[in-house]
């Protein structure tokens, strides 16, 4: 597994979770910065060292929720700190600092298949959460309900929902959904993500998030309460032209 480390230790990988270099795994060791994320693949998995500043660490996982993270986050604690966890943390897994390989591995392994058990597409079906988009019969379904879209609203939600947590400017939106053909504005985008929303309505209209002065991205349903406990607002106006509400 290629695996992002978070710390400021100065011995990361010995001195945060000396498993990791009994492990196979590929390890990226960046500071607790959510500038050090900014255009960079996340691997496989993100690892929080939480050891010795628990109230930042939980801060920093719940922004690294709210930006969309689609991979795993996992956090390192002392056992000292197992008292302050809950499920407010809105992460993957927790591990002990002193986890042997086997047991790290393992939590790896199982934080993984769960987050793509969240996604799971068989047979042109895309299923992430209570979202499901069928490409056989170019239809989707909310919670059971099905979902009145046109054409576009759909190949927009589809393409979104096949990249969750990644950022789509406007430009690279219109070429995959409209194609490069075409001579239209990218202001489009943005009249069919308003669509979109009001149609997703109520809290899953989130599930089409807004990256301010860059474009959208989709955000999993499961990630939806996380965004909003922690002030995250997908929603906000954009290049003068609201988000529905």
């Amino acid at each position: 597994m290629e695996l992002i480390l978070l710390t400021g230790a100065v011995q990361p990988t010995t001195e945060v979770l000396p498993a990791l270099g009994l492990l196979p795994h590929q390890v990226t060791v960046l500071p607790q910065d959510a500038g050090a994320l900014v255009d960079r693949a996340l691997g496989d998995a993100v690892l929080v060292d939480a050891r010795r500043d628990l109230m930042s660490a939980r801060a920093f996982v719940r922004l690294l929720t709210a930006m969309g993270t689609a991979v795993p986050i996992l956090v390192v604690l002392t056992e000292g700190g197992l008292i302050a966890v809950s499920g407010e943390w809105a992460v993957d897994d927790f591990v002990l600092d002193t986890a042997g390989p086997a047991e790290l591995d393992a939590r790896l392994r199982l934080a993984a298949e769960r987050r793509a058990a969240a996604t799971d597409e068989v047979d042109g079906r895309l299923e992430i959460g209570e979202l499901t988009i069928d490409e056989g019969t170019y239809s989707a379904k909310l919670a059971g309900v099905a979902l009145d879209l046109t054409y576009k609203e759909f190949e927009l939600l589809k393409f979104l929902a096949q990249h969750p947590g990644r950022v789509f400017t406007r430009s690279h939106l219109v070429q995959e959904v409209w194609g490069y053909d075409y001579f239209g504005g990218t202001r489009t985008v943005d009249v069919h993500v308003r669509r979109l929303r009001a149609k997703l309505g109520g809290e899953y209209e989130a599930m089409i998030g807004t990256v301010r002065n860059v474009g959208y991205k989709f955000v999993r349903p499961a990630e939806l309460g996380a965004r909003r406990d922690s002030g995250a607002d997908d929603l906000a106006e954009l290049d003068g032209l609201p988000a529905p509400r």
